[in-house]
């Protein structure tokens, strides 16, 4: 590629995920759906784990910063894509880009390390139930968590580091609906060799160490399940387990298909769908997957729900008596 063609880029032009105007429309419809029930619902889970006391244990600790960081990354790329899809003009400023892009790495990368630290968590609170509360001390607890977003910020200063030393683009136009790098670095006229290559480390890195740990704690975990006595014990401990193995799955196997390969063997559009996957869908499945199928979370739900309608009533009835009181009287 000559040089003549290569230029300092102060912006990007997102194509975005369509070019079809009745499908931008209809998908703007549906990303917009999607991200108000990612923003209810993680934060709602925020929420109620803040103010019910049967969630003020270990796990639901670690499942409220995973609804934070989900609703930190949804809403680092959501609202900007769903403003590109309504508008002509698509364009986002160099900084922006790199801010985007490093924001919603670090909240990626901390994403699957709070999942991996669920796993350990629950290996701890099934197979050593009794030292449980114990061994997940507060203190454990937060070095566990404050790893995590260590660990994606760290990785993504290197990415974003590497990122900024490219002089120049071929083009300013990114063939994606938000700054990722793998788009990034195909602009690039410099060699990115380097860049390609530590994504490539990291990525595969991060996914052996969180998976061997994320597997060799469910190993034990079956186990210790199989060898339960109590059928009531062996299913809520599946249970609890489920909700936790479809959100890793979901997450790693896309983290996987997309980061994950030496070349890029597929088309444009198959990367678009699995980053919009990630990227919009996923945010909004965790939320779900752990109070759809958690007891738990459902009883504090409408404990809290329960509380709130008879508190309200009691106050209705505190201020509309002496009222009601006069009308008699009079």
């Amino acid at each position: 590629m000559g040089q003549e063609n290569c230029t300092i880029v102060t912006e990007f032009i997102l194509l975005g995920l369509s070019a079809v105007p009745e499908l931008r429309v209809f998908l703007s419809l549906l990303f917009l759906l999607i991200y108000g029930v990612t923003f209810v619902a993680n934060l709602g889970m925020i929420a109620l784990i803040q103010v019910s006391s049967r969630l003020h244990t270990p796990m639901y600790f670690f499942l409220s910063h995973l609804s934070f960081v989900d609703f930190c990354y949804s809403t680092i790329i959501v609202p900007k894509m769903l403003y590109n899809m309504l508008n002509m003009e698509r364009t986002i400023s160099f900084l922006g880009c790199m801010v985007q892009f490093y924001l919603f790495c670090t909240c990626a990368i901390t994403d699957v390390f709070l999942l991996t630290v669920m796993a350990y968590d629950r290996f701890l609170a099934i197979c050593s139930p009794l030292l449980y509360m114990v061994s997940m001390s507060q203190k454990l607890r937060m070095l566990l968590v404050s790893g995590c977003y260590l660990c994606g910020t760290v990785c993504s200063l290197i990415h974003l580091c590497l990122a900024l030393e490219i002089p120049s683009y071929r083009s300013n136009v990114i063939d994606h609906f938000f700054c990722d790098l793998p788009p990034l670095l195909s602009l690039a006229c410099s060699d990115v060799t380097m860049n390609e290559l530590l994504l490539y480390t990291v990525a595969t890195f991060n996914e052996v160490i969180t998976s061997m740990i994320i597997l060799t704690s469910y190993l034990f975990i079956l186990i210790t399940i199989l060898r339960m006595r109590s059928a009531e014990g062996r299913r809520k401990a599946f249970s609890t387990c489920a909700s936790h193995l479809t959100a890793i799955t979901v997450l790693q196997g896309t983290v996987l298909f997309t980061y994950c390969r030496p070349g890029s063997g597929t088309s444009v559009d198959t990367d678009k769908v699995a980053s919009a996957f990630y990227t919009v869908v996923i945010p909004m499945l965790n939320p779900l997957i752990y109070s759809l199928r958690n007891k738990d979370v459902k009883e504090a739900l409408r404990n809290v729900l329960r509380s709130r309608i008879f508190s309200r009533g009691y106050f209705l009835s505190k201020t509309q008596g002496p009222n009601v009181q006069k009308l008699v009287e009079g």
